[in-house]
Order: structure tokens, then C-alpha cells, then sequence
């Protein structure tokens, strides 16, 4: 065959799988279905995998390694705060050592619930109690998908990630990056992203609590998409922020001042101690979960110090590692485990909890399924109120996939149906349909069934319900493949949420401004 010839026979192939994936695609538009934006109210009881006297023998200990080891605090501002308050501090060693009575007392002020409001107040959230948000997968430095593979985290991706997250209801909040913008400068690349979050979705997104600046500008933004002045969502709060400790036992102090930044403009802040069993505290559970309260004790702590009944949110991140090799494992027993003890601590001292949903795969796969649900039943029956990277995370956190937020999607709505109550009013529990019908007969045909057939049952976005000869005469997919002309309908159809134009001109303007004087070394 000569190369003109093979060149028209991969062409016309290419045109071919193009036309077969613009009517998958548009067949899958015909069929997303979602449910309605809102928290997943947990009514059932939460799992407790700790005894009352196992989970006091860990509140002591935790309070006894704040007194005897404590953290090591690389801010002065936070190390003087704290010896004027009392602690003893080893200057040398930066460490920072706090009496129990100090520890509670300050973690007592912070509120057991809060509400952050977002440029939409239909999308505000109210955390904790029993009421559960998703997040959407934050951080990694890559993006993958089943049409372009793997690629360095962009300003393009993270844009149609935000997307994807404001179209489904069940994705109720976004992380400091849906995915890293490598291609924009570092020193301005979050006012993009703060951009483009403010222009593509109305929901509550993260400041990058990385130091002071950042957070500001946060902050200003959310102010000019809102119209209230600073002071007027100090009252109340739209912004929020995690960040973690460096285990063991270290806080850094990027992390100190972008929570003091956050809290200092009455922003929610998440303390999340970054413990990996095995390799950032000893291999026992029981040891993890002493260092990962301790840790996150002592930062709720110093934001109360500097700023009473600040809101906060006591976080966990507690998984394991390989012990062959060292990297991080998540999705497994230990990390569902940890999740569920992680909400029996937070209960311990009335604060709203976070946690994740992680997996470990390489690929989107039933290995990234079965870890992430593990995890995710660990947040969600440990009534984690904040579920970060619930949706889109893959390879340890390294990729951001789009095939896994659509599975993931699927996953979540089963979930919240799940986990929704039992309807038992009079016509609900259908006494006289069921008199109706014969013994034998069936319910195909009844009036009650023909009232209620329609939306009786959840309806998936991913799974495929056909027999055997109907799915191959389909294509024979299965669902990573059937994810991705789902997202592609979506992505091609999706309308931003409306913004006045004066607004956006304002955070353009900021925007411009900014770049401006970060540019000159202004701060």
C-alpha cells in the first residue's frame, strides 16, 4: 500500500471514530441525569470503629505529646502568641509545648457549625452535624483523559474541570486547583484561577492559604462578585482553606500565615495533618491517629488564639503507605478506618470534620473504584461534613482524570440516593395496590406503578443496564469508555452561570491591577 493510500485509509478511519464519538456523545447528553443541589443528610448512625474508652485513651495521649514533645512552629508570631499565653517554648529547636487545660480551652471556642455563602446563595453550605458536601479532586499536577493521555496540569484543563464540577449538583465545592496551571506564571497564576472559578461556577471554592497574599486576594475577589465589603463577609463567610501540617509535627509558616490570613478575615479554615502511617508517624493505627490529633489540635488552637469562634474544620488524611516500596497507599482498610475514627474525634470537641475519597491506580480501573469507594464509605459513615477529592482523583493524587469524575459522579449520586430517607405516608406504603394485584399477578400496568414509574428509581448516568446482545451490539464498552462521551456532551454544552458584566469588568480590573504590583514587588 503506498503511503498516500495508507494516509487516506487513517484519515477516513479518524473521520469515522470522530462521527461515532460526536453520537455517543450525543447520546449521552440525552441521558445525564443528576440530582438536586444540596447537602447528603446523613440520618444513619455514625460507624465508630473506637470504644468511648479507646477514643479518651487517644484525646490524652494527644494532649500529653502537645505538652511533652509538642510542634515545632517556624512562625515567630505563632511561637510568641503561644509563650505569651502560657506554653514553654524551646526557642532553639523552634518547638512549642502546651499545657491539655491551654489546648481545650482554646479549641472550645471555635463553632460546631458554620455557613459559607458563595457568589450564588443557593449554593451555600452549612457544615457540620450530619450534613455531607463533596469536593472535587484538588491539586494534582497532571490531567488525563481517554482522547489526549496524560499531560502537565493546564490552565485549559483546570477551566473545563471547573465546569464539569459546577454542572453536577452533587459536587458541591471546589479545592485551592482542580488541577495545577504550570503554563501561567507562579507568582500570578492564582488570580487567573480565582478568575476563573468567580466566572465559571457560583459555588464555594478554596483560597490557596499559601501565606498571606494569596488569601487576600481571595478574599477581595469573592467581595467584588458578591458586592459586600470585606467586613461584610466577615460576617458572613464565603471562603475557605485547608491546610496541612507537615508530619511530623511541623507546621511551616506558609501554611501559619495563610490560616491567620483566612481567619483574620473571618474565612473558614481546615486544619489537616498530613499523616501517612509508616512513614510520617509509626505503623499503628492507634499511634497515627494520637499524632494526627495532636497535630490538628494544636492548629485549630492557634487559630482560636489569634482569633476566637474563628469557624474551622478539624481535618484528617490518614492512610498508609507500601511498606515494599514506600509510596502512599489510599482506599485501603487502614484509610477507611482512619476516616471513620477521624469523625469520632471531630464529634469529641464539636467540630465539623474533613476528610477524602483517594485512590491509588494508575488508571481508572476497578482498583480506582473499590479504593475510592472504601475511602468514600469511611468519610461518609464517619460523617465527614467536607469530603475532599471526591470526584476526578487518580494515581495517588498526581492526575486529575476525567473518565474518574464521571465514574466518581456516579458513584456520589448513588450514594446520596442511598442514603435518603424511606417515604412511608399512606400512598407510599401502597397497601391497597398491593390488595389490587391478584397473588401472582404484577404491578407492571397498576395505576400506582404508572404514577410514580418515572423518577421511582434512580437513574444512572454510567452504568448500562442492557442484556448481553443489546451492550455488544452497542460497542460492547464498558464504563470508563461510556464516561467519556458524557463528559465531552457536557463540556460541549454547558452554559457558565450568568455574571453581571460590571462584576466581571471589577475582577478583571482587580485582576490587571494585581498582576500590576506583584509584578513591580508591591505585596
Amino acid at each position: 500500500m503506498s503511503d498516500n493510500a495508507e494516509s487516506v485509509r487513517v484519515t477516513r478511519g479518524s473521520r469515522k471514530r470522530a462521527r461515532e464519538d460526536r453520537k455517543a456523545a450525543r447520546a449521552a447528553s440525552a441521558r445525564v441525569s443528576q440530582l438536586p443541589f444540596g447537602a447528603l443528610v446523613n440520618n444513619y448512625s455514625p460507624l465508630s470503629p473506637l470504644t468511648e474508652e479507646q477514643l479518651e485513651v487517644i484525646h490524652k495521649a494527644s494532649l500529653e505529646l502537645l505538652r511533652d514533645g509538642g510542634i515545632e512552629v517556624m512562625s515567630e508570631r505563632v511561637r510568641s502568641a503561644f509563650q505569651r499565653e502560657g506554653a514553654a517554648v524551646d526557642r532553639d529547636r523552634e518547638i512549642v509545648c502546651t499545657d491539655p487545660e491551654m489546648i481545650l480551652e482554646l479549641v472550645a471556642r471555635a463553632p460546631s457549625t458554620f455557613t459559607l455563602t458563595p457568589r450564588n446563595v443557593d449554593h451555600a453550605l452549612t457544615l457540620g452535624a450530619n450534613k455531607t458536601y463533596f469536593g472535587m479532586v484538588s491539586g494534582p499536577p497532571n490531567v488525563h483523559d481517554r482522547i489526549d493521555g496524560r499531560r502537565v496540569g493546564n490552565f485549559a484543563d483546570y477551566k473545563k474541570l471547573l465546569s464539569l464540577g459546577q454542572h453536577f449538583n452533587v459536587i458541591a465545592l471546589f479545592g485551592n486547583q482542580t488541577v495545577a496551571t504550570t503554563d501561567l506564571p507562579a507568582t500570578t497564576r492564582h488570580l487567573d484561577c480565582y478568575l476563573a472559578n468567580l466566572s465559571l461556577t457560583d459555588k464555594v471554592f478554596s483560597a490557596i492559604p499559601i501565606g498571606a497574599g494569596r488569601v487576600n486576594d481571595a478574599a477581595q475577589m469573592l467581595a467584588l462578585a458578591r458586592g459586600v465589603s470585606l467586613e461584610e463577609m466577615r460576617a458572613r463567610p464565603g471562603l475557605i482553606g485547608n491546610i496541612n501540617v507537615n508530619s511530623p509535627r511541623k507546621l511551616d509558616e506558609a501554611m501559619s500565615d495563610g490560616a491567620l490570613a483566612l481567619a483574620e478575615l473571618g474565612q473558614a479554615v481546615i486544619v489537616t495533618p498530613f499523616t501517612l502511617l509508616g512513614a510520617m508517624t509509626p505503623v499503628t493505627m492507634a499511634a497515627g491517629l494520637v499524632q494526627q490529633n495532636a497535630e490538628a489540635l494544636f492548629g485549630i488552637a492557634m487559630i482560636q488564639l489569634f482569633y476566637p469562634e474563628n469557624p474551622v474544620v478539624y481535618g484528617g488524611f490518614t492512610s498508609n503507605v507500601d511498606m515494599r516500596s514506600g509510596a502512599p497507599a489510599f482506599g485501603t482498610p487502614e484509610n477507611a478506618k482512619a476516616n471513620l475514627a477521624g469523625g469520632q474525634l471531630a464529634r469529641r470537641y464539636g467540630l465539623p470534620y474533613r476528610t477524602s475519597a483517594c485512590n491509588a491506580s494508575n488508571v481508572v480501573d476497578a482498583q480506582s473504584t473499590y479504593e475510592t469507594q472504601m475511602a468514600l464509605w469511611g468519610g461518609v459513615m464517619g460523617h465527614g461534613n467536607v469530603v475532599y477529592h471526591a470526584a476526578g482523583w487518580l494515581e495517588g493524587g498526581l492526575v486529575a482524570s476525567y473518565e474518574k469524575f464521571i465514574l466518581d459522579v456516579e458513584v456520589l449520586q448513588h450514594l446520596a440516593h442511598m442514603l435518603s430517607p424511606i417515604d412511608c405516608s399512606e400512598d407510599e406504603l401502597g397497601v391497597q395496590a398491593i390488595r389490587d394485584v391478584d397473588p401472582g399477578g404484577h404491578f407492571f400496568g397498576t395505576e400506582h406503578t404508572m404514577a410514580r414509574y418515572e423518577d421511582a428509581f434512580y437513574a444512572p448516568l454510567v452504568s448500562d443496564w442492557q442484556n448481553s446482545e443489546n451492550w455488544q451490539a452497542a460497542g460492547s464498552q464498558d464504563a470508563t469508555a461510556r464516561a467519556t462521551p458524557i463528559w465531552q456532551s457536557i463540556l460541549s454544552e454547558h452554559e457558565p452561570p450568568a455574571l453581571d458584566p460590571a462584576v466581571r469588568e471589577s475582577l478583571e480590573d482587580y485582576v490587571a491591577r494585581r498582576k500590576g504590583e506583584i509584578g513591580t514587588g508591591e505585596p
